[in-house]
């Protein structure tokens, strides 16, 4: 074998690189790391200054003193106008109920329709089912909020975490329905085709064959589409408007971390403002807690 290697002629040999294009590969390495970086710092600094900033707001530390550090922002609700020590319980609670209950939408409706999407390729419905995914895609989260508007406060005649968690879950289903496509498209055909051969009907080999196969990958989708919508405010200033106090009714207005840090910032008094600050913190690390566990489960096995 080595023999064969150097009875090569060196005309046909690889050549090096010349210096011409030793400098252009360190010329184009040079402008991609640059612009990386230009990418990438807007994101440094702003992590930067809310760890600064919202980490001392978040435990009431004042003054570098540890000794002031308490637990008030994740057990009170926000102070009156002007007041100090408040916190934003509600905000936490009022999240994580409308992201649980849009989590039954989306990922409902979501799934359902990347089966159908995967599965019926062939189906008479399916380009229609396709453009009216992608146009949903589209369709700015504000909108979305209008919708629910119209749908629900205006039937209700009042505004409800019930139609603050319809928003956001017709925010989650265009990214739950992609992903699950795409995650049931790497399935192997022959494991529906065993399936099949056994005499199973589809809806029962897509049911407990394909869709267990593909249940990482879709874990991982809805997981991003909660990180996606945590954050809208726009579609919950129109439905959910916000509540100072904890609140467990759906149907009652609701308060969310998205509405307490906007108010917070427009606020004209610090203590508002330092708990955006806080609040804007605790969101960030939730999307990147959830991120980074989409990640773990997205990992293959």
């Amino acid at each position: 074998m080595s023999r064969a290697v150097t009875d090569i002629p060196a005309a046909r040999r690889t050549p090096g690189l010349s210096p011409r294009r030793k400098a252009t590969n360190l010329l184009m390495g040079a402008l991609i790391l640059v612009a990386t970086l230009i990418v990438v710092a807007p994101l440094i600094l702003i992590f930067g200054y809310l760890l600064r900033e919202g980490f001392t707001a978040m435990f009431g530390i004042q003054g570098g003193d540890l000794s002031t550090a308490n637990l008030n922002f994740f057990t009170r609700t926000p102070a009156p106008e002007g007041e100090t020590g408040g916190g934003m319980l509600n905000a936490i609670l009022g999240s994580l109920e409308m992201l649980a209950m849009a989590s039954v939408i989306g990922v409902t409706v979501g799934v359902a329709g990347g089966i159908f999407l995967s599965e019926y390729p062939r189906h008479p419905l399916m380009p229609t089912i396709r453009m009216l995914s992608d146009v949903l895609a589209g369709i700015p989260a504000i909108v979305m909020g209008l919708v629910a508007y119209g749908l629900l406060v205006l039937a209700m005649g009042r505004f409800s975490g019930l139609a603050g968690a319809l928003a956001l879950g017709f925010l989650m289903i265009p990214i739950v329905v992609r992903t699950t496509e795409e995650v049931l498209k790497l399935v192997p055909v022959p494991v529906r085709e065993a399936g099949l051969a056994l005499g199973l009907p589809k809806w029962l080999v897509t049911l407990r064959i394909v869709l267990p196969a593909a249940a990482g990958g879709i874990i991982t989708g809805v997981m991003l589409a909660l990180a996606r919508v945590a954050g809208e405010a726009a579609p919950l200033l129109f439905t959910a408007f916000g509540n100072t106090l904890v609140n467990y009714d759906p149907t009652r207005p609701m308060s969310a971390l998205p509405l307490e840090i906007y108010r917070g910032a427009t606020s004209a008094y610090d203590e508002n403002q330092r708990l955006a600050k806080a609040g804007a913190l605790l969101l960030i690390l939730m999307i990147f807690l959830t991120s980074l566990l989409a990640r773990r489960f997205g990992r293959p096995k």
